[in-house]
């Protein structure tokens, strides 16, 4: 069995959305660029295995800082000791990041040797994980962050092109008229619409109460549900979720950002979702996403892996989704050039379901060219804190809605 010879980080930066009409650009990419972090781990046989974590979008050197923190653990091990190495790597990191920053490095690690392993086998990463077929998976549109109405209305005519039959917008609890406009402008072309209430990490989140009272309003409205809403509360309301799940008349979903596959089974058995979202980047690799899928299902809760990330990251999630038998995976809208490149053959969307190419490993490949098309940008840091008064007030009333 090969052993790790080699461990680098990479960090690359590429222009992000369209350059009008993006809340997210305007608010935290001001520079109109993303950060993507990738560990590069070859092999004494020369295979190389690519893996993404997510804190390089926020945090890019302190990403790389911490991939050269973990590479004494990796040199010299051999694929056979994956989970052990696993193990070293929570060690070395968890008395100060265990639920942190550190997790989402681990993760990427954990998936490049994943990619490599699959590589060694011959096989695509989900038949490794133990996925018996590759079938299609329905796919769910990721973005809704349109400025106004106008911006709002060609994203729902992208999402229509691609044949994707659900589309998931952002709307917080004062923006009911966004969200009722969104849902009767989609379905004008037979798409439902999903809900992120973007409150995952918000102390203080808003109540069950206010996720009520939004869920209601827009009923009354439109006569219909959104078919899921997601991330309704922050962290400081978890206990307040299981209730809520048992309250409201739409799915409730989350589960993002949550960095063990240990406390996310925890909320499952509680109750905690109708719908979970674990992420590759963030949770510790696809070993982890398959222990959350396991839990899944002993409580009779859907997974629809969550995918924010470059090619790498997307690919180990949609992997990692037919290897569990995910009811759906998410495909995010806006542009994003980096992403692309790194498919070496792009998932297949086709009328709304994705398909993986058969490739062995994850089926992303890191060149040369890429990494001069797309070199680290110190201005490209997404941008948490924000100033509320450069938010448009665009106008979501019912006067403009396209019927």
């Amino acid at each position: 069995m090969p052993v790790v010879r080699s461990v680098r980080s990479v960090l690359l930066s590429a222009p992000y959305a369209e350059p009008e009409g993006n809340l997210e650009v305007l608010l935290h990419l001001p520079s109109g660029l993303r950060t993507t972090g990738l560990v590069e781990i070859t092999l004494s046989d020369g295979t190389v295995g690519l893996g993404e974590g997510y804190l390089a979008v926020f945090a890019p050197t302190v990403f790389a800082a911490i991939v050269q923190l973990v590479t004494p653990v990796l040199i010299g091990r051999s694929l056979s000791e994956l989970p052990a190495i696993v193990r070293d790597m929570e060690i070395t990191t968890g008395y100060w990041s265990f639920q942190g920053a550190a997790r989402h490095v681990v993760s990427a690690c954990e998936i490049a040797l994943q990619d490599a392993r699959a590589q060694t086998l011959g096989v695509p990463l989900w038949k490794a994980l133990g996925g018996d077929v590759a079938r299609p998976i329905p796919v769910y549109a990721s973005g809704g962050d349109s400025t106004d109405p106008a911006f709002m209305a060609l994203e729902i005519e992208r999402v229509a092109r691609l044949g994707i039959r659900t589309f998931k917008i952002r709307a917080r609890k004062h923006q009911v008229d966004k969200a009722v406009w969104c849902m009767r402008a989609a379905a004008q072309y037979g798409i439902a619409v999903a809900i992120d209430m973007t409150q995952n990490l918000a102390i203080p989140s808003q109540s069950a109460a206010d996720v009520l009272s939004f869920l209601a309003e827009i009923k009354k409205a439109t006569g219909i549900s959104p078919t899921f809403l997601e991330e309704v509360q922050g962290p400081n309301s978890i206990s307040e979720l299981p209730q809520l799940c048992r309250s409201a008349d739409a799915p409730i979903a989350g589960g993002e950002i949550v960095t063990t596959p240990d406390e996310l089974s925890a909320r499952l058995r509680s109750g905690c979702y109708g719908i979970v979202q674990p992420d590759a980047t963030v949770i510790g690799g696809v070993g982890p996403v398959m222990e959350v899928f396991a839990t899944a299902r002993e409580t009779g809760t859907k997974v629809f892996v969550h995918c924010w990330g470059a090619g790498v990251g997307m690919l180990a999630n949609y992997h990692a989704a037919i290897a569990g038998q995910g009811e759906m995976v998410e495909w995010p809208m806006p542009a994003y050039e980096l992403r692309d490149a790194l498919f070496k053959t792009a998932p297949l969307i086709d009328q709304g379901n994705l398909a993986l190419a058969d490739l062995p490993g994850l089926g992303a490949r890191l060149t040369p060219e890429i990494e001069r098309a797309f070199p680290f940008r110190e201005e490209a840091v997404y941008r948490c804190l924000v100033d509320p008064g450069v938010i448009p007030l665009a106008d979501w009333s019912l006067a403009g809605q396209p019927i």
